[in-house]
């Protein structure tokens, strides 16, 4: 998914910016599932088992890294911080209440209509238009919450 993708790709972004090396076998792929999120924290914790840190792509995959965390008897955050990504109910209901990444959805929106105007506004052949296309990137902003 190129969502998933992307924010990958920021994670190794950051790393780099930071002087940091990426250190694959901290990267587990998920599907943005809880059910996701549980088998990749499985086989984190398999490789890594005193990781005490975890950034999940969703925070629905952050619902299922907290029950197998749970299970292995790793306390949030005492013993292992947990972030996940979306600032959905989901985060906010959980216990401990996640700390997560909110996006900028209602800009996301005007975002995306004004490039779609701007697309239908060009009347020359798609073909025409050449293969680069306008990216916009907008902030994003963590909310701490006491997961962390």
């Amino acid at each position: 998914m190129y969502g998933a993708q992307r924010r990958i790709d920021g994670y190794r972004d950051a790393l780099a910016d930071a002087g940091r090396e990426v250190d694959e076998g901290l990267i587990e792929a998920g599907d943005f599932t809880e059910e996701g999120g549980r088998r990749a924290m499985a086989a984190l914790l398999e490789r890594h088992p005193g990781l005490d840190a975890v950034f999940a792509a969703s925070d629905v995959t952050a619902a299922g890294a907290r029950q197998v965390l749970r299970e292995a008897g790793r306390r949030i955050p005492d013993d292992v911080a947990l972030v996940g990504y979306d600032d959905s109910a989901i985060a906010r209901h959980m216990d401990p209440p996640l700390s997560s990444v909110r996006q900028p959805i209602e800009e996301m929106g005007r975002a995306m209509i004004d490039l779609l105007l701007t697309e239908i506004a060009d009347r020359r052949p798609a073909a025409s238009r050449g293969p680069d296309r306008q990216h916009v990137v907008l902030p994003t902003e963590l909310v701490a919450r006491t997961s962390s």
